[in-house]
C-alpha cells in the first residue's frame, strides 16, 4: 500500500482530530462537572479552565490565546470562572474533565498504545514558540492510563492545530469574528459574543482559503520534522480507527 505523504496524513488527521478533541468541552459531563464545583455556568468553566493553565493573567491574554471569541465577554466569563478557585486549579479541574471523557468513551478501544507513542512523540517533540496555549496545555502532567492520555494526546494535537491557526489568521489579516463567519457563520459568531448585524465578509474568500493553506502547511512541516513517514501513517490509521470506534 503506498504511504500517505505528510500533507496527506495532515488532511486525513485534522477533521477529525477536530471533531474528536472539541467533545468533552461540548458534553454535558463537563459543564455539570463545572458547576458542581461553583461555577456559575459552563462557559465560565470552559474559559477558566482551558485558559487556566496560562495562569493568573488579564484577561486580554486570554483573548490572543482563543481569539475566536468576543473580547468582553472573554473578559466577563474569565474573571467570574477564575474567581472560584483561581486559574492553576480550574485549568487542572478542567484536564480532569477532559481525562474522564477518554475514560468514559475510549476504554473499549484496543490497542490505544499504538496511537499514543506516536502522538506523544509529536506533541513533547514540537518546539512550542508562539504556540503559548499549546504549551500551557502541555505542561500539565499526561494521565497514566492509556484511554484517557489517548484522548489527552488528541486534544493536544487539536490545540497545535489552533495555536498554528491562529498565526495563520493574524498572518493574512483575519480577525477572529471574520474567520468566525467564513468558517461557522452568523450563528456560531453570535454564540461567541459578537451582536449583530454583522458585516459581509464574502469577499475575504481568498483569505480564508490563505489561512486554512498555511495552517495546512504548517501542521506537515511539523509532522514530518518529528515523525518517520511509517509513523505519520500509522497516526493516520489509528485516528481513523479511534474515530471509527466513536462513531
Amino acid at each position: 500500500m503506498k504511504l500517505l505523504n505528510e500533507n496527506e496524513v495532515t488532511t486525513v488527521i485534522a477533521p477529525l482530530i477536530g471533531s474528536l478533541g472539541a467533545k468533552y468541552m461540548l458534553d454535558p459531563d463537563t459543564n455539570a462537572a463545572g458547576l458542581a464545583a461553583g461555577y456559575s455556568s459552563g462557559f465560565a468553566f470552559y474559559f477558566a479552565g482551558r485558559g487556566g493553565v496560562l495562569g493568573d493573567v488579564d484577561s486580554d491574554v486570554i483573548y490572543s490565546a482563543f481569539m475566536f471569541f468576543e473580547r468582553t465577554l472573554i473578559d466577563k466569563l474569565w474573571k467570574a470562572g477564575v474567581s472560584v478557585e483561581g486559574a492553576r486549579a480550574a485549568g487542572k479541574r478542567y484536564m480532569q474533565s477532559c481525562d474522564e471523557w477518554g475514560r468514559k468513551h475510549l476504554a473499549n478501544i484496543e490497542q490505544l498504545d499504538l496511537f499514543n507513542t506516536i502522538a506523544e512523540k509529536l506533541v513533547s517533540q514540537v518546539d512550542s514558540s508562539g504556540l503559548t496555549l499549546f504549551a500551557g496545555l502541555r505542561a500539565e502532567p499526561l494521565p497514566s492510563d492509556s484511554s484517557a492520555r489517548a484522548y489527552r494526546l488528541i486534544t493536544l494535537i487539536r490545540e497545535l492545530r489552533g495555536c498554528v491557526h491562529i498565526a495563520a489568521c493574524v498572518t493574512h489579516g483575519l480577525s477572529g469574528l471574520e474567520a468566525t463567519l467564513l468558517s461557522s457563520g452568523e450563528g456560531m459568531a453570535k454564540m461567541h459574543g459578537w451582536a449583530p448585524p454583522h458585516a459581509d465578509c464574502s469577499h475575504l474568500g481568498a483569505a480564508r482559503e490563505a489561512v486554512e493553506k498555511s495552517t495546512n502547511d504548517a501542521m506537515a512541516r511539523l509532522i514530518k520534522m518529528h515523525l518517520t513517514q511509517v509513523e505519520m501513517n500509522e497516526l493516520a490509521t489509528q485516528t481513523l480507527r479511534i474515530n471509527a470506534a466513536l462513531s
